[in-house]
């Protein structure tokens, strides 16, 4: 089996990017996670790929971000849940594993991201960690769990990487479109 993303095999994930967890992160380390995400998000709605959102707590640590929130696609899955790891929502392992290929974005690395992406590969999922969209109030908290997922099978990815898999090819319809993302 290929490892690249497939667009007919993934679903994109947005885990946990809140707006009172925001303010605890590195602020340049928010601004490219927001901006690639947002890539990530115009993207998959133009190569229709399914939108997955999770919120820790949603009424101590706030909504998804409203730089996301405007992305959002009408309809999409939405989980609500305490747990650390994104599994321990009501319904969620049975609508993530619709398509094998899990995109996550999100925050804290060391915490919600890496839980959920080691208990999906564990179920047999192809688990993809979007490394300059995920992030860590500690950067070395960031790198490690990212070290501990690669050593777990994890891939671990960039959000142009993605893109461009998704679309493999500039012949692609929505090539131009989705280059156009990225200046």
């Amino acid at each position: 089996m290929s490892q690249l993303c497939d667009a007919t095999r993934s679903q994109l994930l947005i885990l946990d990017i809140q707006e009172r967890l925001a303010g605890a992160m590195p602020t340049e380390s928010m601004s490219l996670l927001t901006r690639n995400t947002r890539r990530l998000l115009q993207a998959a709605g133009l190569l229709n790929v399914p939108v997955l959102r999770s919120e820790q707590y949603p009424r101590g640590l706030g909504e998804t971000v409203q730089a996301l929130r405007d992305l959002l696609p009408p309809g999409m899955q939405h989980f609500e849940k305490t747990s650390f790891s994104c599994c321990g929502a009501p319904d969620f392992v049975s609508v993530a594993t619709q398509r094998e290929q899990i995109i996550i974005c999100g925050m804290e690395t060391h915490v919600c991201v890496i839980q959920t992406a080691l208990e999906l590969s564990a179920q047999g999922r192809a688990v993809y960690v979007v490394e300059d969209a995920v992030v860590s109030r500690d950067p070395s908290h960031k790198a490690n769990a990212l070290a501990r997922m690669r050593q777990a099978g994890i891939i671990v990815t960039n959000h142009e990487s993605v893109l461009f898999e998704w679309l493999r090819n500039a012949r692609h319809e929505h090539f131009k479109a989705v280059s156009a993302l990225l200046k």
